[in-house]
């Protein structure tokens, strides 16, 4: 049974992605402290019932542990090197959102005291949390993500744990609005033609067929296109020989509006003809996430 380790700041998304694991059959426990890590993956290996029942096993290990918090580091190692199979999914955001989704919760966060300011409780955990994040095999930025996409993006990452080939997450940005944090890949496309300065195509998206018509015109998008394609024909093989399950690109223009959605899309079609389990979103088109 595949283990799933769900951590991150608080205020992130983490129960929602714990739910949205259950929602698909896993087994899952909120807030184990970290020093029963080890002995909660054997008692799984133990019982052959469990994984009749349940497709995988999720638990949330966080800062409401504080006096185990110094412990999940060590505790990680030894699941990590004891050969089960179990991967961190990692969630975070900015800290304006968190601040702000405290703030409409009227939550607690877990760090604060009568000493200690909700800003100043959210950087001690990203401190307090900085090794988990580097053992992390997926991070997932939720700042700008909605609880409904939170839950796809989650359930499509558990699908792509027992997928053969990686799961290839194509995101189109704009730099204007600051890069994706979570990206393995990023193309700056911004030195390519912009139908942003023709009034015609100015309101429109890379989606519409008039600026399509426009970037597939310009031998300079088709060259940088070809580039992308070629270097990912080459290198996404040794993902899978890696055992890799995510790969997330981000293509990135101004305002995220044309020239990454146009190329963003055209290259999930390559990935998808290519056999790869492909999703597709636009973070600057209200999130749009999208079946290539």
């Amino acid at each position: 049974m595949n283990i799933e380790i769900i951590s991150g700041l608080s205020g992130s998304g983490k129960s929602l992605a714990l739910q949205a694991l259950e929602d698909i059959g896993y087994y899952c426990v909120d807030n184990l402290p970290a020093v029963l890590l080890t002995d909660f993956a054997k008692i799984l290996h133990d019982a052959p019932s469990l994984h009749s029942l349940h497709q995988g096993a999720a638990v949330s290990i966080d800062s409401r542990n504080k006096q185990f918090l110094k412990q999940l580091p060590t505790a990680l190692d030894r699941l990590l090197n004891s050969g089960i199979d179990c991967r961190i999914l990692f969630l975070h955001a900015s800290e304006e959102v968190l601040i702000k989704r405290f703030s409409e919760t009227r939550r607690k966060h877990p760090l604060t005291d009568a000493h200690t300011s909700l800003l100043e409780g959210i950087r001690q955990e990203k401190t307090l949390l900085a090794e988990v994040a580097d053992k992390a095999s997926l991070h997932f930025d939720t700042s700008l993500t909605t609880p409904h996409e939170l839950r796809r993006l989650i359930k499509d990452a558990a699908g792509g744990h027992e997928s053969a080939t990686p799961v290839v997450l194509v995101e189109s940005f704009g730099f204007k609005y600051g890069p994706p944090i979570d990206a393995d890949y990023l193309f700056d496309v911004r030195c390519l033609p912009n139908p942003y300065w023709h009034e015609e195509l100015r309101d429109l998206t890379g989606q519409d067929t008039a600026v399509k018509d426009y970037l597939s015109a310009q031998p300079e998008v088709l060259e940088m296109f070809e580039d992308i394609s070629k270097f990912f024909a080459r290198w996404l093989p040794a993902f899978t020989q890696e055992g890799r399950s995510y790969v997330t690109v981000a293509i990135g223009c101004t305002g995220g509006k044309h020239r990454s959605v146009y190329l963003a899309q055209k290259l999930a079609n390559y990935f998808t003809t290519h056999g790869h389990n492909v999703q597709l979103r636009h973070r600057e088109l209200n999130n749009q996430i999208v079946v290539p």
